[in-house]
């Protein structure tokens, strides 16, 4: 059996959803931390080698073997003067070192998304966090989140569940319905021809500006109250694509699961560019914690009930 696993990562798909469904630490690096030479690419600005593991520990020493400097990437030399000497297996701690740590709980930004149970479970652990000596600071909003986090994804999820009783569209044979505008947001794709043009890079500087000085980072500065991380639910798309967006790291760790589905979801810790050695801390400290508390806050298995189990149908032509 694997104690640690590599994947690319573009917004959650390779590293911080699979961990979370599987009940098991992801770490997604800020991009640049690990090269992606001779890997098949998405994005360029997104892109980034992640590792997951049982726990943090294992995740930190996978980590330790692939950052570092590529001249096949020339993303990964913007980490120069910016990682830890010896890596970042030095940084795996314990409860202890909650005493005193600050977090900001980014609540109309992204928790409002998360359902009411996943809401409720990550808040007792939360609670057990602040218990143990930290600070949690609520309301520590991105400024523009209205704008980069805008939940339109909600009308796809309500769609297809009023449609299929799922979160799949409507079953076979039917197929999945079109998108009612059609093929204009792809056509419209195609037109671009791959350029990066003046157009391109002002649409990228606004999408970086967005999430990372006026996103992330004013989240994390706290109008001068900083706190050391964020804590946010993985769970919800807002979470995961503005930290892809930004290019910053972020981590996540096995908190609960659906009381009806037995599937897994996760608590995640967000921080700035390069920070991967503060939340490795703090996401062993938490994990320390949750591991030796003898409250619900312990790990559970994953269960699963058979989500969204369904047969194939298999044509005999």
């Amino acid at each position: 059996m694997s104690r640690a696993g590599y994947l690319r990562e573009t917004a959650s798909s390779f590293v911080i959803s699979p961990a979370e469904r599987n009940a098991i630490v992801g770490i997604k690096p800020t991009v640049g931390l690990t090269s992606r030479a001779g890997v098949v690419p998405e994005s360029i600005h997104q892109d980034t080698v992640g590792t997951f593991g049982r726990t943090v520990r294992d995740v930190a020493y996978a980590l330790n073997a692939i950052y570092g400097v590529d001249p096949r990437d020339n993303y990964t030399l913007a980490q120069e003067g910016k990682t830890p000497v010896g890596g970042y297996v030095q940084f795996l701690t314990n409860r202890p070192a909650l005493n005193g740590a600050t977090f900001g709980i980014p609540w109309n930004s992204f928790w409002v998304y998360a359902d009411s149970e996943q809401q409720n479970i990550l808040l007792s652990l939360i609670s057990l966090i602040e218990a143990a000596g930290a600070t949690i600071l609520n309301n520590t909003e991105l400024p523009d989140y209205q704008t980069i986090g805008a939940p339109y994804w909600n009308w796809d999820y309500a769609y297809n569940y009023a449609n299929d009783g799922t979160e799949g569209g409507n079953s076979w044979p039917l197929g999945i319905p079109a998108f009612y505008s059609g093929l204009d947001g792809f056509l419209a794709s195609l037109e671009l021809k791959g350029v990066m043009d003046e157009m391109y890079y002002q649409a990228l500087s606004f999408c970086q500006r967005s999430t990372r000085e006026d996103g992330i980072d004013a989240a994390l500065a706290n109008g001068g109250n900083p706190v050391d991380a964020l804590l946010v639910p993985p769970d919800v798309a807002q979470t995961y694509q503005i930290a892809a967006q930004a290019g910053y790291p972020m981590i996540t760790l096995p908190a609960g699961t659906h009381s009806s589905t037995g599937m897994p979801f996760g608590l995640a810790l967000m921080g700035t560019a390069w920070s991967e050695a503060q939340l490795v801390k703090w996401a062993s400290a938490i994990e320390d914690l949750q591991l030796t508390s003898m409250t619900e806050a312990k790990r559970k298995l994953p269960n699963w009930y058979e989500y969204l189990q369904r047969n194939v149908p298999v044509l005999n032509l």
